[in-house]
């Protein structure tokens, strides 16, 4: 069972300069490296090209985003295993085996996500991912270890294997075969929830999407898009509407409906904050949420099912409590 670490890369020299190294050296025998890169103009490609000669380097010819990023790229590379890593993620000795073991173990699992730490604040899990994320009745995802944005101490408290809703894109594990049956992330996401599109697909579709506990790495997150930027505000507002209407069966709209009235009220927030640039957004992504609403389809061999609710049934009552921002910045 063969494995490729293949990171996603756009004008992140700095990075690659900083993790890169430690990347292969705690990999070694495990995977091969690659790098697509989505047209970077920073010199990555060079820097790469002249210091690391066993990563392979496969070229977009432009910045498709990590959606279309990772579907182009991953054309070019054939394993068994996918290894999908942030440029701004930290790893640890012996991370990769116990994850490729759980994939030779169990063949119904087909997603992994290990356990993510803060790279700043290493006992304390990160934002993105933390313990394995899930999402409640109205699709709000959420993590063990991080709801909204109180983030828990890991204390060993999420240190047990365990069946998750859906894996961060900061480290996505995923078998070849099964990114190649669902056709990848969708592209029209462009970037952010992509991850919880493809895992809600999976789910649907009978797969088991797991958290690995003894398999640690520390992600600096923001590294792109940083929670202040209202780009990431639409983004993660028009594709969390885009992607309840893709995967919800029962209830669909009355859903979709109480979510643009909690975006509403994201929006006075902003307003009272005096962050005009995320109301534009959140205006924004609902018309782009409109416009492309027809034209959305699932593959012939996927189907809707009822959403799967886990412990916290309604998180939006926990975040009425919290500064609204926080709770789309996943």
């Amino acid at each position: 069972m063969n494995l490729a670490i293949v990171i996603l890369n756009w004008n992140g020299k700095h990075l690659l300069k900083k993790f890169l190294p430690e990347l292969l050296d705690k990999s070694k025998d495990q995977g091969k490296l690659f790098v697509i890169d989505n047209n970077s103009t920073d010199d990555s490609v060079n820097y790469i090209k002249s210091n690391f000669k066993n990563v392979t380097i496969v070229k977009n010819s432009k910045n498709l985003g990590y959606a279309g990023g990772y579907n182009e790229g991953l054309k070019k590379i054939k394993a068994d295993l996918y290894c999908l890593i942030n440029n701004d993620v930290e790893v640890s000795q012996g991370w990769l085996s116990p994850i490729i073991n759980e994939f030779k173990s169990n063949p119904k699992t087909k997603i992994i996500q290990p356990k993510i730490l803060n790279y700043n604040k290493k006992n304390y899990f990160d934002y993105a991912g933390a313990a394995g994320g899930f999402i409640d009745y109205l699709g709000y995802p959420y993590c063990d270890g991080r709801i909204h944005n109180k983030i828990q101490e890991d204390n060993g408290q999420y240190d047990f294997n365990k069946k998750i809703f859906w894996a961060s894109g900061a480290c996505f594990f995923i078998r070849r075969e099964t990114f190649e049956k669902h056709l990848g992330f969708d592209e029209r996401f462009f970037a952010h929830m992509e991850e919880i599109d493809l895992c809600w697909r999976v789910t649907n579709n009978g797969g088991s999407i797991k958290y690995i506990y003894n398999s640690k790495v520390f992600h600096v997150g923001g590294a792109t898009l940083n929670s202040n930027n209202s780009k990431k505000t639409f983004l993660n507002f028009r594709n969390s509407l885009l992607m309840l209407e893709k995967n919800l069966n029962k209830n669909k709209y009355q859903v979709i409906i109480l979510r643009m009235i909690f975006d509403g009220l994201i929006a006075v927030y902003f307003l009272f904050s005096f962050k005009l640039s995320h109301i534009i957004a959140i205006i924004k992504a609902h018309f782009s949420f409109y416009m492309r609403k027809q034209k959305l389809s699932l593959n012939l061999n996927e189907k809707k099912v009822k959403i799967k609710y886990y412990r916290i049934r309604f998180i939006f009552l926990a975040y009425i409590k919290e500064k609204y921002l926080s709770f789309f910045i996943k």
